[in-house]
């Protein structure tokens, strides 16, 4: 048997995504045979742009998607373990890609769309609008199934809060005056997808990690928001005018924008302020 014949076949659900992308690569580094599941509009794209980069590192591309089953169970025959990377607001969807990993029989290890901040370890104020709700909803089915898991928990990714400096609504660190959430001294952890996914793909043959929780916590990769001040203040060569705002000031000023951004469907703006807030609060 060929050592590629050998490695676990991995399925990645999600993978035009900048997780996903990720996960199709790092798998594929690792000499697995990889394929990616792609939804079937891409390839009405003009020259299907978002396909060529993963079939020109090597990996299989499947045409189907979250809503089709058979296209799932198709695809699910095909490998021993599925990656799933769609967005929070996507969870619920991967409720027919476990009923195919059921119904296949066939796959070692699922690792659902988890990542981000463990949410049975959060609490939030009751502020989150179901945020968590959905992925716990599908903790819950993975677990009643005894479909074999792995979840990973990697807290923050770099860029949502990171390149504004953990100032919401900027796209860029500011270079005049910065507002300190709380006293500034709670610290967050913070990486890159490309980290996550090589982590991730470190775990599908370990079977130590097989039904586990793992957390991803890289020791030069936390920070707390005054420590990131000053090393931006350290690299601009410049000490930045500080706001301060109260925990209480935080919860109100987010409460008071929730609903209208809600209502309008601003998704990232909610994203980036619940992040916030979990940073300020629960890290």
């Amino acid at each position: 048997m060929s050592e590629e014949a050998a490695r676990s076949r991995v399925l990645v659900v999600g993978a035009t995504g900048r997780l996903g992308g990720s996960l199709v690569r790092a798998s594929l580094a690792a000499g697995h045979p990889t394929f990616a599941l792609i939804r079937p509009h891409y390839f009405a794209l003009p020259d299907s742009a978002p396909l060529k980069p993963l079939a020109a590192a090597g990996a299989t591309i499947l045409k189907g998607s979250l809503d089709d089953y058979w296209s799932l169970l198709e695809a699910v025959r095909q490998v021993d373990v599925v990656i799933c990377a769609v967005p929070t607001k996507h969870a619920l969807e991967q409720k027919p890609l476990i009923r195919a990993i059921k119904e296949a029989g066939c796959v070692k290890r699922f690792i659902p769309a988890e990542f981000g901040v463990d949410h049975t370890k959060v609490q939030i104020c009751d502020m989150d609008h179901g945020f968590y709700e959905k992925k716990a909803e599908i903790r819950r089915l993975i677990e009643s199934e005894d479909i074999p898991h792995t979840y990973i928990y990697c807290n923050f990714l770099m860029r949502y809060l990171l390149p504004s400096l953990v100032q919401p609504g900027l796209d860029a660190p500011p270079r005049d005056e910065v507002t300190i959430f709380g006293g500034g001294d709670t610290k967050g952890i913070f990486v890159e997808e490309g980290d996550v996914a090589k982590f991730t793909v470190c775990t599908i043959e370990d079977p130590r990690t097989l039904n586990m929780t793992l957390y991803l916590r890289p020791l030069g990769n936390i920070y707390s928001l005054n420590e990131l001040v000053s090393l931006w203040e350290t690299k601009i060569n410049k000490c930045l005018k500080k706001i301060h705002i109260t925990e209480e000031q935080l919860l109100k000023n987010i409460q008071s924008k929730l609903t209208v951004l809600l209502v309008k469907g601003f998704h990232d703006i909610l994203v980036e302020l619940f992040l916030l807030l979990l940073y300020v609060l629960c890290c």
